[in-house]
């Protein structure tokens, strides 16, 4: 018998009994609100935190994973309005639904007093979370036309601005000091990076880039050509959607409107901001020439984009784009000046996360300022140019200068873009733990750990410490490339759990077996079985587990003699956080490069031991090797 015929009856497992425990019924409605926006309209394409006294409140709430007799109320209150006690409760509307939007209003036959309000929603009668709104006594809308008002007034005080002449009195320069860490020329320190914003509230509430304000230390902002700098402080952001919302010290500002109408190609569109740095206010025009163009780049995924051709340069970057009559039609923040071609953030896009950041919630983020990059040499990632304080990042120990190279074992910015880190947070909630991966550039460490959970720390690799069996094989080297796409799997009973690469898709999970007995579980995973247990070239895992053998954990490695095919080494110790063991490598196995690696361990409480075999045949499965090693897990 061949010693992989042998090693396949050996295979073990563990076996333990289910006791049968009775229960009730478990309600496992994960009913939740996902989105929730104030607007001036029923149809929610003019969102707002800010109404005038003539308007109806519209408050449009999204539900999701919610079964049909799901309850949503709203409770509005007035909390510090003129001729109104603090805190009077107006009204209170319960409505049922399932997954899908419900349509809340409040009208007043009288005008609304200007003032502070806000309305609680409760799901199933349980307080989710409030949105608070102001009422500006004696602000009117801008008009919702794409042409000038023949006589307009110059905007002063806290005016919404109605022409494109005054825009700049809305528009405004930001200055983001801190330390930050560039690729090219590495960290640096207290440097001030400058971008553009813009206005959107009385109060203060201004619109930027993520990119212009994320991880900075302090934010400087110069409003209406003012020649000092006030204060502001970072509300929200998004690094996916690339937007933020800051507050400005003071308030009484002039400020932007969202223009009303559908975007067509050929719109008159002007961009407005302080680009390169320069304190002087520059307006560009020109028009729309794409409604719907592609938001992927290497720092955002936007679903919906703009491309414009009104120039805009570096300081641009979250500047707005309007109308002749001064509405935001975009929010700038990119472009490619070689074919006059400039992308701004699409209202329908920008406004729903606008309302988030502004109510104190980042939104599809974890709190890096960051840009995807590949060396097109198997490396790519997310380049963290720096860290917000306190962000899921910051807690899992992330620092500027990282690059996170996986999040959930799947392989970032392959293709140079931010889309598949976007997806992933947009598949999970945010305080959802996500396995993160790091490499820290300037140590050349790789750390693992969670989002939301464990701080990372520096990973054993299992690749790195078998890359001098791999350079002393007898032949030519193991292959190159790695593996992008990684799935999880698990046995039959779905107790046994690791993660393999994709391609590694003939899985069998069925009990392992001796003589006609079962002696535990097992699960096997390589891109062909019948290969795998016959040949040296294929690679593959098996995960065991049993309690039924009286073995050491040197003991059952023992029973694992491979010397006829392979070149023994010297027995290593292993640990990680829930197992502690033994492994031997067998190299040169059959004559060829391949590596087999045997590691036999067991838990703290010693009451069953963990056998794992992984065939290492090219560079990509010792990568692999170590994502098996950081995952495999018996679930009792």
């Amino acid at each position: 018998m061949s010693q992989k015929q042998l090693f396949r009856i050996i295979s073990l497992t563990f076996l333990f009994l289910l006791a049968a425990c009775g229960g009730g019924e478990v309600n496992l409605s994960s009913a939740n609100i996902s989105d929730a926006r104030l607007t001036k309209d029923e149809d929610g394409t003019r969102s707002t935190s800010t109404f005038s006294p003539s308007d109806t409140f519209y408050l449009l709430v999204d539900l999701a994973n919610a079964p049909d007799d799901t309850t949503v109320k709203a409770e509005w209150t007035a909390v510090s309005a003129e001729g109104a006690n603090p805190d009077t409760v107006l009204d209170d509307v319960e409505l049922t639904g399932g997954s899908g939007t419900l349509t809340f209003d409040l009208q007043n036959d009288n005008p609304w007093p200007a003032g502070d309000y806000k309305v609680d929603l409760y799901l199933n009668d349980e307080l989710d979370q409030t949105l608070t709104f102001k009422v500006s006594g004696g602000v009117s809308a801008a008009p919702s036309t794409d042409s000038p008002a023949e006589t307009p007034e110059e905007t002063t005080g806290s005016a919404s601005v109605s022409r494109v002449e005054d825009v700049k009195t809305a528009v405004i320069q930001i200055e983001a000091q801190g330390t930050f860490v560039d690729p090219e020329i590495g960290t640096i320190y207290n440097a001030g990076g400058r971008g553009s914003g813009f206005i959107i509230d009385p109060s203060g509430i201004a619109v930027t880039n993520n990119h212009v304000v994320t991880g900075a230390a302090l934010i400087k902002v110069w409003v209406g050509g003012e020649s000092e700098p006030r204060n502001a402080r970072v509300l929200g952001a998004s690094e996916c959607g690339d937007l933020a919302v800051i507050d400005i010290d003071g308030e009484g500002f002039p400020y932007l409107e969202w223009y009303g109408n559908s975007v067509d190609v050929g719109l008159d569109v002007y961009a407005a901001g302080f680009p390169l740095g320069d304190p002087e206010y520059t307006l560009t025009r020109g028009i729309v020439s794409k409604a719907n163009a592609n938001g992927e780049s290497s720092w955002a995924s936007v679903d919906a984009v703009i491309e414009h051709d009104a120039t805009i340069n570096p300081g641009n970057s979250g500047g707005p784009l309007v109308t002749a009559n001064g509405q935001i039609v975009a929010v700038n923040y990119a472009g490619q000046s070689q074919t006059n071609q400039y992308f701004a953030i699409a209202q329908a896009q920008a406004l729903p996360v606008i309302e988030q950041l502004r109510q104190g919630n980042d939104y599809l983020s974890i709190g890096v300022n960051g840009e995807a990059v590949n060396n097109g040499e198997g490396l790519s990632g997310i380049w963290v140019s720096s860290v917000k304080s306190g962000s899921p990042a910051d807690e899992a120990g992330v620092k500027g200068g990282d690059i996170i190279t996986r999040i959930e074992n799947l392989v970032l910015a392959v293709d140079g873009t931010m889309a598949d880190y976007c997806d992933i947070l947009r598949s999970h909630n945010p305080e959802d733990k996500l396995a993160i991966e790091v490499l820290r550039f300037s140590t050349q460490e790789v750390l693992e750990g969670q989002l939301n959970g464990r701080v990372m720390e520096q990973t054993f690799s299992f690749a790195q410490a078998l890359e001098e069996e791999a350079s002393n094989s007898t032949t030519s080297g193991t292959g190159g490339g790695t593996y992008t796409n990684y799935v999880s799997i698990t046995d039959d009973s779905g107790l046994l759990t690791l993660d393999v690469p994709a391609e590694w898709g003939d899985v069998d999970g069925s009990a392992w077996e001796s003589d006609g007995e079962v002696i535990g579980l097992s699960v096997t995973a390589a891109p062909n079985l019948n290969d795998f247990y016959n040949t040296w070239t294929t690679p593959g895992v098996t995960f065991n587990a049993t309690d039924q053998l009286d073995f050491t954990v040197d003991e059952l490695l023992d029973a694992f003699d491979f010397s006829s095919d392979c070149a023994p080494s010297a027995r290593t110790e292993y640990s990680d956080a829930v197992y502690a063991g033994k492994y031997d490598v067998w190299s040169n196995c059959g004559g060829t490069d391949t590596l087999l690696v045997v590691l036999v361990a067991e838990p703290a409480d010693q009451s069953y031991l963990a056998l794992i075999t992984v065939q290492v045949v090219t560079d990509a499965d010792l990568d692999a090797l170590d994502t098996i090693f950081n995952t495999f897990i018996l679930s009792q």
